[in-house]
């Protein structure tokens, strides 16, 4: 029986930098690591020099960069053309089933906020509206102007996609919907059935 070493806080935190979407305050990665934050100052920095280069090893393609007052692990400027370049050749992989009913939601109302959208499909829909946009499908057409909120519409990107040439194409949704003359406001018909 062999007894590992204990993991380095280092270590612990590129396993937690590797997979974060938003920049973690060092409370939180201290937090996530289980570690004091002292401790993970000192292994953030011992990180960045290593990253780039000033402990004797090579510059890495990443770096880790303080951003908004958190820590995230981002590609080196020097090589943004060449990342973005990968990516833009990559097949795109499909949408989930929470960014297709999003993505509904928004074609059919547009130009809607993140709210409405909400209030349509009953849950947060921050980051899927974020991965349709960072997929290129809807845009920011707007604020609203009682609420100041950004109002969200579809691209060209869409219509390419769906294999259409307008939303004027997109199939009629109320055949999808229950009768509303035969339903009631409480969606049941007069014998109590949807």
């Amino acid at each position: 029986m062999t007894d590992e070493p204990p993991m380095s806080v280092a270590r612990k935190l590129e396993a937690i930098l590797l997979i974060v979407d938003e920049p973690q305050s060092l409370v939180a990665l201290a937090t996530a690591v289980g570690e004091p934050v002292p401790a993970v100052r000192q292994a953030v920095e011992g990180l960045v020099a290593d990253y780039d280069g000033l402990t004797g090893g090579p510059r890495r393609g990443f770096e880790l960069r303080e951003v908004g007052g958190g820590w995230r692990l981002y590609v080196r400027e020097d090589y943004d053309d060449l990342v973005g370049e990968f990516v833009n050749t990559q097949a795109p992989s499909r949408l989930s089933q929470a960014a297709l009913e999003t993505l509904a939601v928004i074609a059919y109302k547009q130009p809607v906020s993140r709210g409405q959208v909400a209030a349509v499909r009953a849950v947060n829909v921050d980051s899927v509206v974020r991965t349709l946009l960072a997929r290129g499908l809807v845009t920011e057409v707007g604020s609203d102007p009682e609420t100041g909120a950004i109002l969200y519409g579809t691209t060209d990107a869409l219509l390419v996609n769906l294999g259409i040439n307008s939303l004027d194409e997109l199939p009629a949704i109320s055949p999808l919907l229950d009768d509303v003359d035969a339903v009631g406001g409480d969606g049941l018909d007069e014998r109590g059935v949807r």
